[in-house]
This record gives structure tokens, C-alpha cells and sequence, in this order.
């Protein structure tokens, strides 16, 4: 089994808002991202960092997960990385909290890889979630200031397993793109 972390230390500011918070049918889209990865870790950790009291709040009383504050989230993602890692002590999931909708069969098919390193493709193109075997786990963590996961994860061999999921590209970064991604979950994905 694996451990899960889900990044949502950011700024938000091409959205304007709390992209975490923003709700589908009611739910917030990290509570998404939680249910979808849920099902194939042992444990969650939410990294927070700007407005980390909205998502700590949104996420009360959720036994499963864990919200650690990346008080360096000012330094970029790779960060809040470290500080998720510096959580956990085996194979681990490393998924941007912007995006939720990644289908159950993707962390499947993730488990059943081989190498340390595994990405998911979709029609060829790489996205999220990243799978981190537990030896990688302390050399991201001595990664030099400045590092980002794409520069520590193409150090290492990488497995590239295709998925049928459209949804590991789908990075909410804008609420143009929240509502074309709307549009895409309610033909068919629910929580």
C-alpha cells in the first residue's frame, strides 16, 4: 500500500479564489481529490500553505487525512513536496489538489507498475498523479533549493503507463477551465 499527498498550499491566483474550495454538486473539488485517491493509500496528507484555515475547516472531521501547513509555500510547489514527503516513509502518490477527478483505475494501474517513478499518459501526454517508490522518497527530500518534481522525477528512470483518463490532465488553473472541466464531469464521473 501507499500513502497519498495531495498539494493545496497555492496562491490561487489565476482563479482569484480558493481553488480547493470551488464546489461540484456541493463538494469542494479537494474533497474529490481525497475520494478518488482514498481507496488506494493508507493515509492522506494535505498540504496547505496560503489560506490554509479554509481548507483545514473544509476538511473537519475527515479521519482519513491529515492537513500539514508548508509555512515555505511561498517557494513553490516543489515545496510543499518536500513538506508532504518529510510526512511519510513509503511509495507514495504526489497529486496537485487542482486536479480532482482522477479515476480510481488510474492509482490502479500505477500500483501494478515497477519502477520507482510512474506516471500516468493520456494519449501520449503525462500528467497526474506521480508515483514515488519509498527509496526516492529521502533523495527528493536533498533536493537543492529551487528543484522541481518534473527536474527530480526525470533524474530517474520512469515508467509510463497509459491510462484511459482524461481527467490526470485536467489542472484547474483558471475558472475557464473549472467550468470546462464542469462540463466534462457531468457527462458521466461522480464522486
Amino acid at each position: 500500500m501507499a500513502q497519498g499527498i495531495i498539494l493545496a498550499a497555492g496562491y490561487s491566483s489565476r482563479a482569484k479564489t480558493n481553488k480547493m474550495l470551488l464546489s461540484v454538486d456541493g463538494v469542494p473539488i479537494i474533497l474529490y481529490a481525497i475520494r478518488g485517491m482514498m481507496p488506494y493509500v493508507r493515509h492522506i496528507w494535505i498540504v496547505t500553505g496560503h489560506d490554509s484555515q479554509s481548507i483545514i475547516d473544509a476538511l473537519a472531521g475527515i479521519d482519513f487525512v491529515t492537513c500539514v501547513k508548508n509555512e515555505a509555500y511561498d517557494k513553490g510547489m516543489f515545496s510543499s513536496v518536500i513538506k508532504g514527503l518529510s510526512m511519510v516513509s513509503e511509495d507514495v502518490f504526489i497529486l496537485p489538489g487542482d486536479c480532482p477527478f482522477v479515476k480510481g483505475e488510474t492509482y490502479e494501474r500505477l500500483l501494478q507498475g515497477n519502477k520507482e517513478i510512474r506516471v500516468p499518459a493520456y494519449q501520449k501526454r503525462k500528467g497526474h498523479p506521480l508515483f514515488i517508490g519509498e527509496d526516492l522518497v529521502p533523495k527528493a527530500m536533498d533536493m537543492p533549493e529551487g528543484s522541481t518534481l518534473k527536474t527530480f522525477r526525470d533524474q530517474y528512470p520512469m515508467e509510463i503507463i497509459d491510462v484511459d483518463d482524461p481527467h490526470i490532465l485536467h489542472d484547474i488553473d483558471t475558472m475557464e477551465m473549472f467550468e470546462r472541466v464542469i462540463k466534462t464531469i457531468h457527462k458521466g464521473l461522480k464522486p
